[in-house]
């Protein structure tokens, strides 16, 4: 059982900011940014709820799918957190749609994409359910220093969402998780409670560049590779490259190690920055509405996050 994607969407703050005007705040540049990382602007909320983009998202991808809200079975939500604790962004996401069925979140951190994919695939297995709705949504502004020049001219905000119905075009899809919770992290704070004996850290986003830099690399070559040889695929049999958009250097990295041509690594890491899980469905959104995908294109998919997380998909688009 494996599933075929017929229906995308994307949610995007209307605020740009350009690494001129991160500068206002941090001791930074647009050389500086643009050289280490291919950023050159992001999104970021003002007057937004992250709900707001995952609704904006989630109607676009039932509208293309040609559904409503009636034909939706489960809701998963991909996302390191919504603007509430709890309820989840699933619950808040669907109370502004007016969707009623299961629905919960999943927090793989930038692999979220991957993660709900596998667990649509396994819901159509059960045969608990005939269209599932994919919404990945984050709102990285609200969780990062604004002191550190080092993460926060990295991140923006956004959602992206697909529905899925079961089918064949995912040919291949795998999970990993090499658990590691101190090279990236996002602290959760302790509130003002008396009882704690030790003191923890400030709630923002904490990374270690040069390590996660080796484990995301390492694990799109060895994660794809593993991908084209299960299915008897060589790298120059694959259309597209889609790898998580965390830093340009990363994909060119990866790309290096694959040995295929830039072309087949198509990027929007410029003009949004690392969206964690979004940044794969985004990207693929819009290859499509640029025509770019065609029906047959043999299509990987390759993310990796904190956790450390990694997932690889492959499609054979329909």
């Amino acid at each position: 059982m494996s599933l075929n994607i017929i229906g995308m969407g994307k949610g995007i703050p209307k605020k740009q900011i350009t690494n001129g005007e991160i500068a206002n705040y941090v001791d930074t540049n647009d050389e500086w940014i643009t050289s280490r990382t291919g950023i050159q602007t992001r999104h970021v909320c003002t007057s937004e709820t992250l709900s707001d983009l995952a609704a904006t998202a989630s109607l676009e991808a039932l509208e293309n799918a040609k559904l409503t809200v009636s034909d939706i079975d489960l809701f998963i939500c991909a996302t390191i957190g919504g603007e509430l604790r709890t309820p989840s962004l699933s619950c808040t996401t669907a109370e502004k749609i007016g969707l009623k069925c299961t629905a919960f979140d999943i927090n793989a951190a930038c692999t979220g994409f991957a993660y709900a994919l596998e667990v649509a695939v396994g819901y159509f297995a059960m045969g608990k359910a005939k269209n599932i709705l994919i919404t990945c949504g984050e709102m990285m502004s609200t969780q990062l220093d604004w002191n550190d020049r080092n993460t926060c001219v990295l991140f923006g905000d956004g959602a992206a969402a697909c529905v899925v119905t079961p089918g064949d075009s995912m040919r291949y899809i795998s999970l990993i998780a090499s658990p590691d919770s101190t090279i990236l992290k996002i602290p959760v704070g302790t509130g003002n409670t008396p009882f704690l004996e030790s003191k923890v850290d400030e709630p923002y986003l904490y990374m270690q560049g040069q390590d996660v830099f080796k484990f995301a690399v390492g694990v799109c070559d060895i994660e794809v590779s593993k991908a084209l040889e299960t299915l008897d695929l060589a790298p120059e049999e694959v259309d597209w490259f889609l790898l998580h958009q965390a830093n340009k250097r990363i994909i060119d990295g990866a790309r290096r190690k694959l040995k295929q041509p830039e072309e087949k690594f198509p990027t929007n890491i410029e003009k949004y920055g690392n969206l964690s899980s979004v940044s794969i469905p985004l990207l693929l959104y819009e290859m499509i509405e640029e025509g770019k995908v065609k029906t047959g294109d043999t299509i990987v998919l390759s993310a990796f996050g904190a956790g450390m997380t990694a997932g690889t998909a492959v499609f054979k688009w329909q």
